[in-house]
């Protein structure tokens, strides 16, 4: 009688960081492919790629039909390599938790929907702008929203710059308020990027982390949380 094999470990994680990973390597923005030109003509396939695949919230909130996937396809868009690796960082080290927390497929849905709801509240309250907007931190923002209910006494690393990158350790409801209070910060202060790539937005953060942390205050209040540890860099820049 033969033994089925179970799959361990972050799966559902692991797969939406190769996904992120392969739809940034075969995009003109990694600049890998030599068939999207140099110069202008690769500024130009970037722009059209962003347009595609990226919100641009004046077509989604006029309900244009090509616009109404882009709340998904976004989140697997990155401006750069910076913005991606951050990113991707960020999703490893509190997403494993996380998922094991919640199980793979509530885990899927959960950072799919809030992902989602985050990009869109961004188009909404941008309803007129032209300027796309990519990449996974509302998604990621609504897992450290949750993360942080589920695990707030975990003890979590975070590099600042302002003290020369000396890795200090703090309960991860220090470090990921801390991160809220820099995402609302700069939200004020927020004026917009011109240009053609996918600016900062600061709202979907906020918006994805509120979202997360409230779904699972609602899903898991109840006694038996589990506790955990974690290591994670503070500082992500980009959506």
């Amino acid at each position: 009688m033969s033994r089925r094999r179970t799959v361990r470990g972050p799966v559902v994680t692991c797969a939406l960081i190769g996904l992120c990973c392969l739809a940034f390597l075969v995009s003109p923005v990694s600049g890998l492919d030599p068939a999207y030109g140099k110069g202008e003509a690769l500024l130009a396939a970037q722009s059209a790629y962003f347009q595609r695949w990226g919100i641009v919230p004046g077509q989604l909130t006029s309900g244009a039909p090509h616009a109404l996937v882009t709340p998904l396809t976004a989140l697997f868009v990155h401006g750069n390599w910076l913005h991606l690796l951050g990113n991707m960082l960020f999703l490893y080290v509190f997403g494993t938790m996380a998922e094991e927390r919640m199980g793979r497929l509530h885990f899927a849905v959960f950072y799919l929907v809030v992902g989602a709801l985050a990009m869109s509240a961004y188009a909404v309250a941008n309803a007129g702008s032209s300027q796309t907007l990519v990449g996974a931190s509302g998604a990621i923002s609504g897992v450290l929203g949750a993360f942080l209910f589920l695990f707030p006494k975990a003890r979590v690393t975070s590099l600042f710059p302002f003290l020369f990158f000396l890795p200090l350790r703090f309960p991860a409801w220090i470090v990921l308020l801390f991160w809220f209070a820099l995402q609302w910060l700069a939200q004020r202060q927020a004026q917009g990027a011109a240009g053609t790539g996918p600016e900062v937005a600061y709202l979907a953060h906020l918006v994805g982390f509120t979202c997360g942390f409230g779904y699972a205050a609602v899903r898991y209040l109840r006694p038996g949380r589990v506790n955990g540890q974690a290591v994670a860099t503070e500082g992500e820049r980009q959506p």
